[in-house]
C-alpha cells in the first residue's frame, strides 16, 4: 500500500535524530478498533541496524562511564516528561491498541512513570561485596559495570509499558540501546525515543522499526553485548539460537499459560470476579492472564455459574467508551488465533459465555468461559492470548498441583483458599516465577517479574532485573604493586 498524504509517515529515531527507513520502505499501523491503517512505519534493514548500532556505541563510550547520580537524574527527567505529556502517550497508545482510553491513563501510564522512577532510585543502590583481604598481600575488589550495547525487541500486548520495562533497568545500569516494538503496534514507542531525545544523549536510546527479519538483523548483529526480548516462545527460541553464534548475553521472557487453583474454601464469588479481571484484561493478552482456571470438584458449579455471570459484566468495545472492560484484540492474525481456537474445542467442551466474533469491523471478542476442557486439550496447553477463561476440575490438593504444573510454561499461576497453609504448601510446590494467593495480577516496580520452563529466563523490573543487565568484574591488588 503506497503512503498519501493522509497517512502520517512515523520514523526512527537514530543518534537522536528521527529518519526513514534508508531505502524508504514503510509498513502499515492499523487501528485494531477499526481493521483500517492510520499510519505508516519505517520497514528497517540492515543499512538502519547498523546506523542505529553505531549511534549505540559511540554514545556508551560517555554513558557508559556516567556516575550513577547522573543517570538517576535522566531517568527521572524522562519520567518526569513522560508524566507531563500523558495524554498524548495515552492517546498514542490507544489508538495504536485499541486499549481503552480511561484504562490506558490510570493502569498503563502512571505505572511506567512509576518504573522509571524506581530503577532511577536503584541506579545508585547497587550491593556487592565489600573489598578486603582473601589473600595474603592483595586487596580483592568487585566492579559492577554495564554490559554495553543491548539489542532489545518489545511485544505488541503492552508496547509502552514493556518498553520501559526494558529500556529502565538497561539505562539505570549504564548501557545503551537499540530497541525495536513489535510491527503492529510501534508508534507509543516511537513516541518514547522522541521524548527521550530530549532528555538523553543523542544514541543512548535508538528506536528501529521493522518486521521479522529487521527483528533477526538485530539480534544477529555482531555488535551488541546483549539481547533481552519479550515474546512468544517461538521467537525467544530464535533470538537464543542467533545469540549464541556470538556468545551473546540473553535476557528472555516469553509466554505464559497461568493456573488459576480455586480451592472449596475460597470465596467463590469473590475469585470469580478477580479471575474474571485478570483474565479478561486487555482483551486476555497477557502472558500472566488468568486464564486456566483449576477449581474443585465440590464447588466446579457454584464457580462456574458465578465467573460465567462475571464474563458478561465484561463488556469489549471502542477505546472512547468508558464502560467497556476491554478492547479488540491486535491484529487480524490474532483474531484469526482465536477465533481458531473457539472453532477447534472438542466436544466434551462447553462455552458457558461468549464464544463469538463482536461485530464485523474492527478485531472485538467476546469474553469467554469455556468448561469440561481436560488436561491435554489445546485450549489447556497452548497459549491462547485472547479473553478465553477455561476451567477444569480436580479433586485434591496433589492433583491440583500436577495439573497446574503440566504445562511447558512456568510465568505466573495464582492460589484461592483461606487455608494459610494450604497456600504456602502450593505456592512452594508451584513452578512458576510468579505466585499470587487470592488475588492476580498486580505488578509493582521492587518485585521481580519472570518465568521458568519455556517462559524464558531473567528477570523483568526489581532489582534482580536491573542485576540483568551489569556484568561483574573482580580486580585484584598487590600491596607493594
Amino acid at each position: 500500500m503506497s503512503q498519501t498524504a493522509e497517512t502520517p509517515l512515523l520514523r526512527n529515531v537514530i543518534g537522536g535524530v528521527e529518519r526513514p527507513a534508508a531505502d524508504g520502505r514503510t509498513t502499515s499501523v492499523i487501528d485494531p478498533s477499526t481493521g483500517q491503517e492510520y499510519a505508516r512505519a519505517p520497514l528497517s534493514g540492515a543499512e538502519d541496524v547498523d546506523a542505529a548500532y553505531g549511534a549505540a556505541s559511540e554514545a556508551f563510550t560517555t554513558w557508559g562511564r556516567t556516575t550513577p547520580a547522573e543517570r538517576q537524574l535522566a531517568l527521572l527527567r524522562l519520567a518526569d516528561a513522560i508524566e507531563q505529556r500523558a495524554d498524548e502517550f495515552v492517546a498514542v497508545e490507544s489508538r495504536n491498541t485499541g486499549k481503552p482510553l480511561h484504562l490506558t491513563a490510570t493502569d498503563e501510564v502512571p505505572p511506567c512513570v512509576d518504573q522509571l522512577r524506581f530503577f532511577a532510585g536503584a541506579a545508585r543502590v547497587l550491593d556487592g561485596l565489600s573489598a578486603g583481604e582473601y589473600m595474603a598481600g592483595h586487596t580483592s575488589w568487585v566492579r559492577r559495570e554495564p554490559v554495553g550495547v543491548v539489542g532489545q525487541v518489545t511485544p505488541w500486548n503492552y508496547p509502552l509499558m514493556m518498553a520501559i520495562w526494558k529500556i529502565a533497568p538497561a539505562l539505570a545500569a549504564g548501557n545503551t540501546i537499540v530497541l525495536k516494538p513489535s510491527d503492529t503496534t510501534p508508534a507509543s514507542t516511537l513516541l518514547l525515543g522522541r521524548v527521550a531525545s530530549e532528555v538523553l544523549p543523542p544514541g543512548v536510546l535508538n528506536v528501529v522499526c521493522g518486521d521479522r527479519d529487521t527483528g533477526r538483523a538485530l539480534v544477529s548483529h555482531q555488535r551488541p553485548d546483549m539481547v533481552a526480548i519479550t515474546g512468544s516462545v517461538r521467537a525467544g527460541s530464535q533470538v537464543a539460537a542467533a545469540a549464541a553464534a556470538n556468545v551473546k548475553r540473553v535476557h528472555l521472557e516469553l509466554g505464559g499459560k497461568a493456573p488459576v487453583i480455586v480451592f472449596a474454601d475460597a470465596d467463590l464469588a469473590a475469585a470469580a470476579e478477580g479471575i474474571a479481571g485478570a483474565g479478561y484484561y486487555n482483551a486476555g493478552q497477557d502472558c500472566t492472564a488468568a486464564t486456566r482456571v483449576l477449581v474443585h470438584a465440590s464447588v466446579h458449579d457454584d464457580f462456574v455459574a458465578a465467573l460465567a455471570e462475571a464474563a458478561k459484566g465484561q463488556r469489549t468495545g471502542v477505546p472512547s467508551d468508558e464502560g467497556v472492560a476491554f478492547g479488540p484484540v491486535n491484529n487480524a492474525l490474532q483474531l484469526e488465533r482465536v477465533t481458531g481456537f473457539l472453532d477447534r474445542l472438542p466436544d466434551h467442551a462447553s462455552i458457558l459465555a461468549g464464544g463469538h466474533r463482536v461485530g464485523d469491523v474492527g478485531y472485538f471478542v467476546e469474553a469467554t468461559v469455556v468448561a469440561g476442557l481436560k488436561q491435554d486439550d489445546e485450549a489447556v496447553q497452548d497459549e491462547i492470548f485472547g479473553p478465553v477463561i477455561t476451567v477444569q476440575t480436580f479433586t485434591d490438593e496433589d492433583e491440583a498441583i500436577t495439573l497446574a504444573n503440566g504445562v511447558r510454561y512456568g510465568l505466573s499461576s495464582s492460589v484461592w483458599t483461606q487455608n494459610h497453609g494450604r497456600a504456602l504448601r502450593v505456592s512452594r510446590a508451584l513452578d512458576f516465577g510468579v505466585v499470587w494467593i487470592n488475588t492476580h495480577i498486580p505488578f509493582v516496580a521492587e518485585m521481580p517479574h519472570g518465568g521458568f520452563k519455556h517462559s524464558g529466563y531473567g528477570k523483568d523490573l526489581s532489582m534482580y532485573g536491573f542485576e540483568d543487565y551489569t556484568r561483574i568484574k573482580h580486580v585484584m591488588s598487590a600491596f607493594d604493586a
